[in-house]
């Protein structure tokens, strides 16, 4: 299944102007041909000129991408714009063709003076691009702890999800960011939450047209769900051998007896990657709350002699491919970087 999720890393601005004639901005590559000079304007950071075409021009005027002089200037980083096109009335919550807004540009690029600037004038932080996530699950990919915090403070969703189905704590157990899952678990993160790939469920009317390929759905009203594995944090950590996040779980009260949908637990995707310790951290973690002894050695053997018909494969998306700052692990521009993230 192709993954949605793939973030990029932050890349250092250029000063000059390729020989391709694009000048290349963090989070946009934009070709000087395909701007208007409003946008050209915001991609050098030029206030004076913008000032004297704002007033002649409409200065939420769109490119070929959609995006506007706010998204260019957030993703540039040029705070002293930002304020001026605030200022200005300009639209907050507009989107380019990947369904970003100027707010998630900011995010995405790390320029949080623009963040800040934006918030404080009260762009929404729950707006959602074409993978589903949101100002926080791209904050979470970075990782960028600050930005989660102002993001939560001006009433980011913390467990939304995105089409994976995963949350911005999901995405940081993930990408194994250890300091962020911390922190959204501090904030009330729920360290339990089974993620639902919506990419799964299917209008009726395709329904219909795919029914004969599917070996097994379930229907509920209008739509139909594929039967598929759903799992919670400390599975995908103890999936990935992440005994660090495992630990950090654990702390935060992570059930051990969750199952996915095919009856399978944290214990169990350990166990069938071959990641004995994090195994019996799991079984010391709950013979611990039962206040029941370890178990034996020859007990301990038999469970690992137990065969599963199906083995939970390893999350090897590891760089996000949640649109994460990996799967593709760099998705926000456009190369292996950037494909559902950036642009």
């Amino acid at each position: 299944m192709k993954k949605i999720f793939s973030f990029t890393k932050k890349k250092k601005h250029t000063s000059g102007t390729p020989d391709s004639g694009s000048v290349l901005s963090v989070g946009y590559e934009l070709r000087e041909k395909d701007l208007g000079k409003i946008h050209k304007a915001a991609s050098v950071g030029d206030l004076a000129k913008l000032k004297q075409l704002a007033k002649k021009n409409d200065i939420n005027q769109r490119d070929k991408e959609n995006r506007t002089a706010l998204h260019i200037a957030c993703a540039s980083g040029h705070v002293e714009m930002v304020q001026f096109l605030v200022d200005s009335k300009a639209e907050l919550n507009l989107c380019d063709n990947q369904n970003r807004s100027a707010l998630m540009k900011g995010v995405q690029c790390q320029h949080e003076r623009c963040v800040i600037t934006l918030l404080d004038s009260h762009a929404d932080p729950n707006l959602v691009d074409i993978n589903g996530n949101t100002a926080l699950h791209l904050a979470a990919n970075i990782p960028s702890v600050s930005t989660a915090g102002l993001l939560l403070e001006h009433g980011a969703g913390i467990n939304a999800q995105n089409k994976e189905g995963f949350t911005p704590l999901t995405v940081a157990v993930r990408e194994d960011h250890i300091e962020m899952a911390e922190f959204l678990l501090k904030k009330g993160a729920d360290v339990n939450f089974m993620n639902l790939d919506q990419r799964l469920i299917l209008n009726h009317h395709t329904f219909v047209a795919r029914l004969m390929l599917l070996t097994s759905v379930f229907i509920f009203g209008d739509h139909a769900i594929m039967n598929f594995t759903c799992r919670s944090p400390l599975m995908i950590a103890a999936g990935n051998g992440q005994i660090s996040m495992l630990r950090l779980l654990l702390r935060f009260d992570a059930d051990i007896t969750l199952k996915d949908s095919e009856g399978r637990s944290a214990d169990d995707y350990a166990m069938m990657n071959g990641h004995h310790p994090c195994s019996l951290l799991i079984i010391e973690h709950g013979t611990q709350r039962n206040d029941g002894p370890s178990l034996s050695h020859q007990a301990l053997s038999q469970k690992k002699q137990k065969t599963l018909l199906t083995s939970p494969s390893q999350d090897g998306s590891k760089g996000f491919s949640l649109g994460g700052p990996a799967t593709d692990k760099d998705d926000f521009e456009e190369n292996s970087q950037s494909e559902s993230l950036s642009r």
